[in-house]
């Protein structure tokens, strides 16, 4: 879809007389993202190969800051501003266990830049916008509706995710600013929850920017963080009646290698039970560093095994960005 095919509806459109800061100002620095990953690529069969969202500019050299789903083994990266100057780009670094993603576009693109707040002070009911690129006619006047842990399928926790409503209809990488013009998240995922009148609720995941700075030198040196990297099993798993189903796996990842399957439930790991998603991740993830063995207990059908799984280094199973 064009940026020019869609728009905000105007009631929930940010206005800027509502606002301290210069809103247009802080709008022109989110940008639309376009990136081309090659068929072969390891996520191309679960993320595509032609992926379309937004990023934020956060200095005056053309840093863009974004989710990493977005540039994930991506090949080409396009930049378009809100002035409609586009700019190729280069996927930077991309950081797992956040999620957040950089780029460096590779031309003069422009625009402002905004500068990293302090997501940790916002507060539920603080009202804030989410912004994608093309301006306010691309962004909702929202607010933040809770603050907790996020556990995905995709082997990924946020201690403290944000959580903002009404949500934004093209979230991924959109920028979450506060009341101080400052930039207080990338947005990640669309969520559904239903209310006691079994109304449903559409919120967005962003994660918080204070999470960014600690990483953001070893970012920029090494395109990821400079420690041993956390074990990686390839598996996909959801919450299902009080216990974890093994919902997918991973072509050719550790888990389908040591022989789980779709639709077996995970008991233990480590002979530590688990109560749900995070917990499943937080003891996969305290076997040590990736090729560390991960004892599973899990029930197929009628019966209960074991399993150990080598766990694997997630990024080496990922196409190395082309350097520009």
């Amino acid at each position: 879809m064009k940026n020019e095919d869609w728009e905000i509806p105007p009631n929930l459109q940010p206005d800027p007389d509502d606002y301290a800061f210069d809103l247009h100002r802080a709008l022109s620095a989110v940008v639309n993202l376009k990136t081309f990953i090659p068929i072969d690529a390891f996520t191309a069969g679960t993320l595509g190969t032609e992926r379309a969202g937004s990023g934020v500019v956060i200095n005056d050299k053309g840093l863009v800051a974004t989710i990493g789903y977005l540039i994930t083994e991506a090949e080409t990266i396009w930049i378009t501003s809100a002035a409609g100057r586009a700019v190729p780009g280069h996927a930077l670094a991309y950081d797992q266990e956040t999620g957040f993603g950089l780029v460096q576009a590779l031309g003069r693109l422009e625009t402002p830049s905004l500068e990293l707040g302090d997501s940790d002070r916002v507060k539920v009911g603080d009202q804030v916008v989410f912004a994608a690129g093309g301006g306010k006619h691309h962004s909702v006047e929202t607010r933040l509706v809770g603050r907790q842990e996020f556990a995905g399928y995709w082997e990924y926790v946020l201690d403290d995710a944000l959580f903002t409503a009404p949500a934004h209809p093209f979230w991924g990488g959109g920028g979450l600013i506060g009341a101080d013009g400052k930039l207080m998240g990338i947005g990640s995922l669309i969520l559904q929850q239903g209310d006691r009148g079994g109304r449903r609720l559409d919120m967005n995941m962003v994660v918080p920017i204070s999470l960014l700075g600690p990483i953001m030198s070893d970012l920029l040196s090494y395109g990821r963080v400079n420690r041993p990297a956390r074990p990686w099993l390839g598996m996909y798993a959801t919450e299902s009646d009080d216990t974890i189903v093994v919902g997918g796996l991973a072509d050719n990842g550790p888990a389908e290698q040591a022989g789980l399957r779709a639709g077996d439930r995970i008991l233990s790991v480590n002979q530590e039970d688990i109560a749900d998603l995070a917990s499943l991740w937080r003891r996969v993830w305290a076997s040590g560093s990736a090729g560390a063995d991960v004892r599973l207990r899990l029930q197929r059908d009628a019966t209960t095994m074991s399993l150990t799984v080598r766990s694997g280094d997630r990024t080496k199973f990922l196409k190395a960005p082309k350097l520009h």
